[in-house]
């Protein structure tokens, strides 16, 4: 995406926190305008339309989280912990609620109403944590180290919708332990015996 200009990464930052908290029609410009103190034509200078400021926050965020697995990939050698940490850097931020929703978990709820380049963002971001996740699990599984019981790629899509509804469960009912409570066991299970 090359570099944005300070006032770009404001209007995308608040944009993140708002999508997180209430949608993609949870949000307007004016909403922005107001968090980040600039007049709402600044915001059609920098984004035309809602669509394109969500495509490009979207897009961006997921150019960041595969950023941050390869990082994490270099760091943590072994698959299990792999994901262990991936599941923990979400429960750090719903316990700390410095960012307690995923941004594209909460707009595939809204795919049907999502501008068509919007959704399509939406989906290449699952589609690049399932492929992730099921190359940790594959290889989790042919060193032993993970204990799966069907295809990677089910196993890493059965994963992701359990961490995302452990997300909303814990915003359901309040209280970031839900998160633990629920992942918990899916982690559990893909131990060695």
């Amino acid at each position: 995406m090359g570099n944005l200009s300070t006032t770009s990464e404001e209007i995308l930052a608040s944009a993140q926190k708002l999508i997180a908290a209430g949608g993609y029609n949870g949000f307007s410009y004016a909403d922005i305008a107001a968090e980040v103190g600039i007049r709402k034509a600044s915001i059609h200078h920098h984004f035309p339309g809602k669509a394109d400021l969500v495509r490009t926050l979207v897009l961006r965020y997921r150019e960041r989280a595969e950023v941050g697995l390869a990082e994490l990939e270099r760091n943590v050698p072994e698959p299990l912990e792999l994901i262990q940490a991936y599941a923990g850097h979400w429960a750090r931020c719903i316990e700390d609620a410095s960012f307690p929703f995923c941004v594209c978990a909460m707009l595939a709820s809204e795919i049907p109403a999502l501008p068509k380049e919007v959704a399509v963002e939406v989906r290449a971001f699952f589609q690049s944590l399932s492929a992730w996740l099921a190359s940790v699990m594959e290889r989790g599984e042919r060193q032993g180290a993970l204990n799966i019981s069907g295809p990677a790629r089910v196993e890493a899509e059965t994963f992701m919708a359990t961490v995302h509804g452990a997300m909303l469960s814990a915003r359901a009912y309040g209280t970031p332990d839900v998160f633990a409570t629920i992942l918990g066991p899916a982690l559990q299970r893909l131990k060695p015996e």
